[in-house]
């Protein structure tokens, strides 16, 4: 569907679902874990939906209703071809690949949209060594064979969920592994959801100089329910459209202590001159005097979309940097950002590893393709609050990718007169 949106600053409150980056992770913990195990989840995005679909095709039996998913114990079939369809969801292909290696037999995962073209190489590299094969046509990616114990050696600067997908699967191996980390770790904090997630099921590793000790022949044990928080990526939207509203807008029950890297987008608010405050565990974000500033994507790449849309607003230029590895998301959002930026008559530079935005109070309003990417249309919700004419968003229905209701929560917030 496209949406049309009416020139408007709004105001209001809102509510997130659940992280579908905790979604993920808790709901592979507990199909490798023996036994029944609930997870509450509100919302089910459509990446969650591809995880739980490849899980059950691995063996798992994994029910969702009502904001709660059941998960079954997966229980292997290895005499037989297991057919997956990893949507358009990189997370789901690069944390389940180790998996179905780590379990053995012969898995076939499907991939579409522009996952077959996202980077695997390092990770299927690291898997190849050590006692499986695996080969990619077109979209089809096909992993026969069973993993051994050794030496997983994977570049950190190119996915961490090459390093979380090892962490999930190699406990499930008879003997100790290791994992080497190449060049600089980026998105670290996502590693650390990993962590923490696998620590919680019981499993055992060290962290070492570039890497960890994976002590095989464990066993998951998974809490028998688990809560999964809310997002902080999808809150990111709504808070960087406070910082464009003189009464504000609060993103109620977010977890303040959060591991999650996009809680720092309340100091990045902070940065550009927002009014940031914290009730408990609401977050109100209201307008102030937005000056440019310098951003540093290497851990928080998720949020590029939306910074841009605001430093499109603020006084000045805002450079973002560190953020090559958006080339390679749903859209290429380097390019995509750019395109929606100058195409409503803001102004924006795009550069090999960033985004240089010069920033104006008011812009003309037009027509954003969001290529289908659930950011880019989130994203282009926000530049409503300061553009002349109407936004129309295409194929903005993209958004569930990540935020199931995403434009009901929109439509809740009161025009700002």
């Amino acid at each position: 569907m496209n949406y049309e949106i009416k020139s408007s600053r709004r105001c209001g409150q809102v509510t997130v679902p659940s992280s579908k980056s905790y979604a993920h992770r808790a709901l592979i913990c507990a199909a490798l874990t023996e036994g029944k195990n609930t997870i509450l989840c509100e919302g089910l995005p459509d990446d969650i939906s591809a995880t739980v679909d490849c899980l059950n095709a691995l063996g798992a039996k994994t029910v969702f209703g009502n904001n709660r998913i059941t998960a079954g114990c997966i229980q292997p079939l290895t005499d037989t071809v297991r057919y997956t369809d990893c949507g358009e969801s990189g997370s789901t292909l690069r944390f389940l690949l180790p998996v179905a290696a780590a379990i053995g037999g012969e898995t076939v995962f499907n991939m579409r949209g522009r996952l077959p073209g996202r980077p695997v190489y390092g990770l299927v590299n690291a898997l190849e060594q050590n006692g499986v094969s695996i080969e990619k046509n077109g979209s089809l990616l096909k992993c026969s064979g069973r993993l051994r114990p050794g030496s997983y050696t994977v570049p950190g600067d190119v996915s961490s969920q090459f390093i979380s997908g090892l962490l999930f699967a190699l406990p499930l191996l008879p003997g100790d592994s290791e994992i080497n980390i190449t060049g600089s770790t980026e998105s670290l904090d996502y590693i650390k959801m990993t962590e923490e997630m696998i620590k919680l099921s019981g499993i055992k590793f060290e962290k070492k100089n570039n890497g960890y000790l994976i002590y095989g022949n464990q066993s998951y044990r998974a809490p028998e329910c688990y809560k999964v928080e809310r997002d902080w990526s999808g809150a990111s939207f709504f808070l960087c459209m406070g910082a464009l509203s003189e009464k504000g807008i609060t993103v109620r029950d977010l977890n303040i202590s959060s591991v999650q890297g996009d809680r720092r987008i309340t100091d990045i608010l902070r940065a550009f001159g927002a009014k940031v405050e914290v009730t408990g565990n609401d977050i109100n974000v209201s307008k102030g005097q937005l000056n440019a500033c310098t951003v540093d994507a290497r851990n928080v790449p998720d949020l590029v979309p939306v910074i841009a849309a605001l430093a499109a607003g603020a006084n000045g230029i805002t450079e973002i940097t560190n953020a090559s590895r958006l080339r390679f998301k749903e859209s290429d959002r380097l390019s995509a950002v750019s395109e929606m930026l100058n195409g409503v008559g803001a102004q924006a530079i795009e550069k090999d590893d960033g985004l240089l935005i010069y920033g104006k109070p008011v812009i003309n309003g037009g027509t954003v393709n969001s290529y289908g990417d659930h950011r880019i249309a989130m994203a282009a919700a926000l530049l409503s609050f300061f553009s002349k004419g109407k936004i129309e968003i295409l194929n903005a229905d993209c958004t569930a990718k990540s935020f199931p209701g995403f434009w009901e929560e929109f439509e809740s917030l009161e025009a700002e007169v």
